[in-house]
């Protein structure tokens, strides 16, 4: 199975736009097709974002959106990455480090978070550029 560690940007906009692409996304989740890779950082991230007024998001939809999340994720290992605070925002460090500890992907609609310089050999995918890949 395909595992990966999905920004929040790309969480939040498959909540609002569950036919686009990070909706299909939040679909092969829940549908056993891939793996998000998450630590309690990250999800605790997931659920002080997705619970952010502005969005309107049910309570109810959240809970289960986060317990089917918690339910088939692999838990990344504590390891920090040598330059991961040389990232453009520093919030995103989260998902560097849960990612370079598994050698797995970062799916993300903001590719420039992630420089080269900065996540090495780490992947950083779109969402469009991830779901090519599970469809192949």
């Amino acid at each position: 199975m395909t595992a990966a560690v999905f920004d929040t940007n790309v969480v939040v906009s498959g909540m609002l736009s569950p036919d686009g692409t990070p909706g299909k996304l939040l679909d092969a989740i829940l549908d056993g097709l891939c793996q998000p890779v998450v630590t309690d950082s990250i999800l605790a991230e997931y659920e002080t974002v997705l619970g952010r007024p502005k969005f309107g998001f049910p309570p109810s939809k959240v809970h289960f959106l986060l317990d089917a999340i918690r339910s088939r994720a692999r838990h990344a290992p504590f390891s920090p990455v040598f330059n991961a605070h040389d990232l453009p925002d520093p919030d995103d460090v989260i998902f560097l480090e849960a990612a370079a500890s598994l050698c797995v992907p970062i799916v993300t609609g903001n590719l420039k978070h992630y420089p080269r310089k900065v996540v090495g050999s780490t992947p950083v995918l779109s969402p469009a550029a991830f779901l090519a890949q599970l469809c192949e």
